[in-house]
């Protein structure tokens, strides 16, 4: 359990850098890896409270990663 969680955290890091490096969202490094990394844990969590998800941990963790940059982004911006 404890190496999937930093896993996913490493993962959800580097998806957040290289959204930021290919422009894909213009927030800022470190606000990027954030939000990234805090949409990988719920995902994680919801992951093991309810079962649902990919069967893999990676994947779970990259498509969470990419929808919290597309949702919170958009959501807070007029």
């Amino acid at each position: 359990m404890f190496p999937t969680m930093i896993g996913t955290v490493v993962i959800a890091g580097i998806v957040g850098y290289l959204a930021e490096k290919t422009e894909f969202t213009h927030n800022g490094v470190l606000a990027s890896m954030i939000i990234c990394i805090g949409g990988a844990f719920m995902f994680y969590f919801v992951r093991l409270m309810f079962g649902i998800g990919f069967s893999s941990a990676g994947m779970n963790a990259i498509a969470s990663s990419i929808g919290a940059l597309v949702i919170v982004p958009f959501h807070w911006r007029k």
